[in-house]
């Protein structure tokens, strides 16, 4: 097994405010000596007031654009960028497929169909992966949600595994849109019964995805799993500094605001939550559970599922595909009833 297993997001940078700085100043040193001469000149001329306040705008910046780095792991584990694996060598039958954004960044993707006339009438679950890896990571996960009926998509983010481009949060919706769009395209599928699933990471943009008023209509399931509110929510966890908890959001390059988005998902929704995930506090989940729009919704607390083992949990798959069914028939009769929300605990 590779240094991280399937669908394991790395833990995150260490939590201390020394940490982001080396960080920042190794990578922006040229740029932050150059405004560091801009503001010894600032304060001889003008005094300490806008040296320093130009000196933290220049620190601040160089947070901003180390940012990226402080999310993305398109490179954990080693060779993921080289080396994707294929569905074929779990015995599961597939297309590799090429999908293009509005942008013209084309990504890899494996579309993983049920066999004969049965890829026709399934639901379509579109598989929107963490923060590292590529989608062979994800093979073990998805050939189980194959057994449960389901066509799989699994979606290789843009700067991941053999998709082109960069990481970046704007361009992940973009690549969420374009699984989308490609499965509407396919005459072979069931357009009716489109699922998107995201985990960790994912499930930001998968809320996001399905809080855009376009695609309203066109998800007949939300599934997000082990997700978290927002970046600046996870910033003030992870480092406790006075300042970052006074940061403004604007200040953040990447936001990823599932609190305010996930109010507008209309679309029957579930939310798993891992009560011993180390990573993302459990609170999170239920809030937005809590937070969500729609008015058919369930939540999935599973207690001993961490960040990364909730979906290998015992009664994971058997929950999930009830509830999953449940929601299915709710959107197909576009009944959605109020009182039909609950919370369901997986005694594990």
């Amino acid at each position: 097994m590779d240094a991280y297993p399937p669908d394991l997001d790395p833990p995150p940078p260490a939590g201390s405010v020394g940490a982001l700085l080396k960080k920042a100043l190794k990578s922006h040193w040229k740029s932050l000596a150059l405004n560091f001469s801009i503001t010894i000149c600032l304060w001889w001329y003008f005094g300490g007031f806008f040296g320093i306040l130009f000196l933290l705008f220049s620190f601040g910046r160089a947070l901003y654009n180390t940012s990226d780095r402080l999310i993305y792991y398109p490179l954990i584990p080693a060779h993921s960028r080289i080396y994707v694996q294929l569905p074929s060598t779990l015995g599961l039958d597939y297309e590799s497929v090429t999908i293009k954004c509005a942008d013209r960044t084309k990504l890899h993707g494996f579309l993983i169909l049920q066999p004969g006339e049965k890829r026709s009438m399934a639901p379509t679950l579109v598989f929107l992966h963490g923060n590292a890896g590529n989608i062979g990571h994800r093979l073990p996960n998805s050939k189980v949600l194959h057994q449960l009926g389901l066509n799989v998509l699994l979606l290789e983010w843009r700067g991941y595994g053999q998709s082109e481009g960069k990481p970046s949060e704007a361009g992940f919706y973009k690549d969420a849109m374009a699984g989308i769009d490609f499965l509407l395209s396919r005459k072979d599928l069931n357009k009716k019964r489109i699922i998107v699933f995201g985990r960790s990471l994912g499930g930001a943009v998968a809320i996001d995805l399905a809080s855009r008023t376009e695609y309203q209509d066109k998800i007949a399931c939300l599934i997000v799993e082990n997700s978290f509110t927002s970046i600046p929510d996870m910033a003030k966890l992870l480092i406790p500094a006075k300042p970052i908890q006074k940061l403004p959001s604007l200040f953040y390059k990447n936001k990823y605001d599932s609190r305010r988005k996930v109010a507008s998902v209309k679309c029957p929704a579930i939310f798993i939550s891992g009560s011993l995930d180390e990573l993302v506090p459990p609170f999170m989940m239920h809030e937005l559970y809590e937070r969500c729009g729609s008015n058919w919704k369930r939540l999935l607390v599973v207690p001993s599922g961490t960040h990364n083992s909730t979906w290998a949990c015992r009664q994971y798959y058997e929950d999930l595909s009830q509830a999953l069914k449940e929601a299915l028939d709710e959107y197909e009769s576009s009944v959605f009833d109020d009182s039909q929300t609950k919370t369901v605990v997986i005694n594990i």
